[in-house]
C-alpha cells in the first residue's frame, strides 16, 4: 500500500488498534499505518493485571483484532518500529533508523509508561513492573507458592498485582506511602474496605512506609529495606507507583504539553492535523468544563471514535464520564464520575462496606459526582444517568437499598 498522504496512528495499544477500525467503520478507505514499537499487534492492558495473570484468559484474547485483520482492513501495521520524531510543519513523521514518512493526519495514542524507583537497587533483575504482556509474564513466573513478594505502591496496579500473587499462594507485603491503600482517590471509609479484602486474603499492609533500597547481591534482588530500619526479604519486587504519559514526541514537535498532550474536546492538539487520544491526552471534557486526563482503559476504548471523526472533518465531541473497574480475589468493582481530592462534600453509602456489598456515592451538596458499586451489579449505568442529569437528590434516598436509583431522576 502507498503510505503518501495517508492517516499515520503512532502508537500500538488499545487505542490505536480502535482507531484505525473507527477510521475504517466511518469509511476512510485511503492509506492508514499504524506504528506500533512493541513486537506485538495492539492489545487490551487490564488482562495483564487481571485474568491473563490469573492464568484465567489465553494470551490470544488480549489483542485488540485477529492477526489477519490489519490486513483484511488495509491497515499497514508496523510493530517493532518507533516513530522518533513528527515534524508537524512538514507533516511527517521520522520513524526508527531515519526513515521519514508523511502524513494527512496524525494520531498521538503513545500510552504512558510506569513510574521507576529511583533508589539504589531499583536496577535489578527482579525488581518487576506491570505495563506490557511480557511483564505480565514475568509477573506470572514469579508468583509461585510459598515466593516472597513485596508490592511497592497501595494504588490498582498494586493491590491487582497482590491479589494474584495471594491467589498463586505467594506470600505478599503492599507497602503504602499514606495510611491506606487508595486513601486519596476514595476516601477513609472505601478505602478501608479495600484494605480489609486484602488483610483478609492475608496480605500484609504497612502504612506510611518509604523505601530506603533494594537490596541484593548486584544481580537480583532479595529484600527491601525501608527508612525506618526494616529490612523485608524479598524473591521479587513489584513496583506499582503510577504511570506517567508518553509526551516526548509531542513536546519535541513543539505541541501544548500539560500532564499529556493538550487536547479540545474533538482531540485535536495545538498543531494542525494532530489528534491524541488515550492515556496520553489530555483532553477538554465538556460535561466536566476542565481537562482531564484519564489512565483507564475506557478512555483507550472510547477516545478513538472522536477521534476517527474528528481526522475526517465530522462533528464529535467526546463527553463520557471516566469510568473504571477491578477485579480482586471475589471482589468486582465499577466506578463512573469524577472527584479530585477535596473535591466533594461527603460520601454516601448504600449497604455495609465491611460486607464488600455496598454503592458508595461521592457528592458535593446534593449532587451526585461519582459512583462507585461494589458486588452489586447493573447499577452503574443508573449512577452515570444520575450524575448527568444534575438531579437534586437526598442522602435518605441515596442509602435507602429500597429506593430505585432509577426513581431519583427528574
Amino acid at each position: 500500500m502507498s503510505r503518501e498522504n495517508g492517516f499515520v496512528i503512532a502508537g500500538g495499544g488499545l487505542a490505536a488498534g480502535k482507531a484505525a477500525e473507527e477510521l475504517r467503520q466511518q469509511g476512510y478507505d485511503g492509506p492508514l499505518v499504524l506504528i506500533g514499537d512493541e513486537a506485538e499487534r495492539p492489545y487490551i492492558r487490564p488482562p495483564l493485571s487481571k485474568g491473563y495473570l490469573l492464568g484465567k484468559e489465553d494470551r490470544e484474547s488480549i489483542f485488540v483484532h485477529p492477526e489477519n485483520w490489519y490486513r483484511e482492513h488495509d491497515v499497514d501495521l508496523l510493530t517493532g518500529t518507533r516513530v522518533t520524531a513528527v515534524d508537524a510543519h512538514a507533516r511527517q513523521v521520522e520513524l526508527t533508523g531515519g526513515r521519514r514518512m508523511p502524513y494527512a493526519k496524525l494520531l498521538l495514542a503513545t500510552g504512558s509508561s510506569p513510574r521507576r524507583l529511583t533508589v539504589p537497587g531499583a536496577d535489578l533483575d527482579n525488581v518487576l513492573y506491570l505495563r506490557r504482556v511480557g511483564d505480565s509474564e514475568r509477573l506470572k513466573a514469579a508468583f509461585t507458592p510459598g515466593a516472597r513478594i513485596v508490592v511497592v505502591g497501595g494504588g490498582w496496579i498494586g493491590l491487582e498485582t497482590a491479589a494474584a500473587a495471594r491467589t498463586a499462594g505467594a506470600l505478599v507485603t503492599v507497602l503504602e506511602h499514606s495510611e491506606l491503600p487508595l486513601l486519596k482517590v476514595l476516601g477513609r471509609e472505601a478505602a478501608e474496605a479495600f484494605a480489609d479484602l486484602h488483610r483478609d486474603h492475608g496480605v500484609v499492609l504497612r502504612p506510611h512506609a518509604a523505601v530506603e533500597r533494594i537490596t541484593g547481591d548486584g544481580t537480583r534482588a532479595d529484600g527491601v529495606q525501608l527508612a525506618d530500619g526494616t529490612r523485608l526479604p524479598a524473591d521479587a519486587v513489584v513496583v506499582g507507583i503510577g504511570i506517567t504519559p508518553n509526551v516526548q514526541l509531542a513536546e519535541a514537535a513543539g505541541l501544548q504539553v500539560r500532564n499529556g498532550i493538550v487536547t479540545d474536546e474533538r482531540l485535536r492538539t495545538s498543531a494542525p492535523d494532530v489528534h491524541a487520544a488515550g492515556d496520553v491526552a489530555n483532553a477538554y471534557h465538556p460535561r466536566l468544563g476542565r481537562h482531564l486526563r484519564v489512565e483507564h482503559w475506557a478512555n483507550a476504548l472510547h477516545q478513538p471514535r472522536t477521534a476517527a471523526l474528528a481526522m475526517l472533518g465530522k462533528e464529535a465531541a467526546y463527553d463520557r464520564l471516566p469510568y473504571f473497574y477491578t477485579d480482586q480475589y471475589d471482589l468486582g468493582m465499577e466506578y463512573t464520575g469524577y472527584t479530585e481530592p477535596g473535591g466533594y462534600d461527603r460520601v454516601v453509602f448504600r449497604g455495609n462496606p465491611a460486607e464488600r456489598r455496598f454503592i458508595a456515592f461521592w457528592l458535593s451538596g446534593d449532587r451526585v459526582l461519582a459512583g462507585m458499586s461494589v458486588n452489586v451489579w447493573n447499577v452503574i449505568d443508573s449512577v452515570r444517568v444520575l450524575f448527568e442529569s444534575g438531579a437534586s437528590v437526598a442522602d435518605a434516598a441515596l442509602s435507602d437499598p429500597e429506593t430505585p436509583l432509577d426513581s431519583l431522576l427528574p
